[in-house]
């Protein structure tokens, strides 16, 4: 059993309105193929057929406050209710109190425990680690629970050697942000196909896309539709390349924010729990009904 945990930061299950939700708006066809022609929204969910499992999951977790990255991140990796028990929601990135909890109960730390292979798929430019070393930036929720874990986060080098993807996907940004002009491109299916094949090198493997919260916060309509067309390409290509007996994607969220571009907060909507492989697996997660239920169903799969 291997699971490919895909983390889209900031998207939510909005409402059938194409004039404030992208997901109403984009031509996702492969995606809404998989659906039954049903837009990814919120009367999409509940959903089961042959190819996937959607569920409605609610970020709040009885919490006050519009749900955060950080402890929704955290509440993902732990599967504990942080905010109920800090008695608030936080972030972006974690403050001490949120960052106790990613220090030796997280999904990968149990992984390294349990003597399985875990990583983290995205490769981090230069700067990102010139930003940590010298205290300008922060670690997010996710990277740090990969680092306390004892595995390192991986680097241009493995970005150029093929062992890991950019946050993009496909590494346009690497050429047109980052300035590494001979950096590795990838069209969108190929780039799902390089995913699969990173993934199946590991027991539990984690890939996390941020951009989709940026242009929540952005409130930007065009670039939010381009990159779910582009994100519904590399899902094609994930999933063409994923045969159901080796095991199970899980896609979810921290919270809502693309969904509804009429503001720049997050929203307090539910979040989209997509699940593809075999039947008897998804099974696991036909519970949960929160983002704490998300955690013990990978941990009894993995059996860690």
């Amino acid at each position: 059993m291997k699971i490919l945990f895909l983390f889209l930061d900031g998207i939510g299950l909005g409402e059938d309105n194409p004039e404030t939700n992208p997901f109403a708006r984009a031509n996702l066809s492969y995606l809404e193929s998989l659906l039954g022609g049903k837009k990814l929204t919120r009367s999409a969910a509940p959903h089961e057929n042959e190819h996937l499992s959607l569920i409605a999951v609610d970020p709040n977790l009885g919490v006050k406050g519009l749900p955060q990255s950080a402890t929704g991140q955290a509440v993902l990796l732990t599967g504990i209710n942080i905010p109920a028990e800090l008695g608030y929601h936080y972030g972006p990135k974690p403050n001490p109190e949120v960052a106790k909890y990613l220090d030796g109960g997280t999904l990968f730390s149990k992984t390294v425990k349990a003597g399985k292979k875990t990583a983290l798929l995205n490769a981090y430019p230069p700067r990102y680690f010139d930003g940590i070393d010298s205290g300008k930036r922060l670690y997010s929720s996710i990277p740090l629970a990969l680092t306390n874990a004892g595995i390192p986060l991986f680097t241009i080098k493995d970005y150029y050697e093929g062992k890991a993807l950019s946050a993009d996907f496909t590494g346009a940004g690497w050429h047109e942000f980052l300035g590494f002009p001979d950096a590795p491109v990838y069209k969108p299916e190929p780039a799902g196909a390089k995913l699969a094949e990173l993934a199946k090198q590991y027991d539990f493997s984690f890939f996390e896309y941020w951009a989709s919260d940026y242009a929540g916060h952005k409130q930007d309509m065009p670039w939010a539709t381009r990159q779910l067309e582009t994100f519904d390409s590399v899902l094609k290509g994930l999933l063409e390349a994923w045969q159901a007996e080796e095991g199970l994607i899980v896609l979810t969220s921290d919270h809502g924010n693309m969904e509804d571009l009429s503001t720049r907060k997050h929203t307090a909507a539910h979040v989209p729990l997509l699940i593809f492989g075999d039947q008897t697996n998804r099974n696991e997660f036909k519970t949960v009904t929160d983002l704490a239920g998300i955690a013990p169903a990978i941990n009894s799969l993995l059996k860690i």
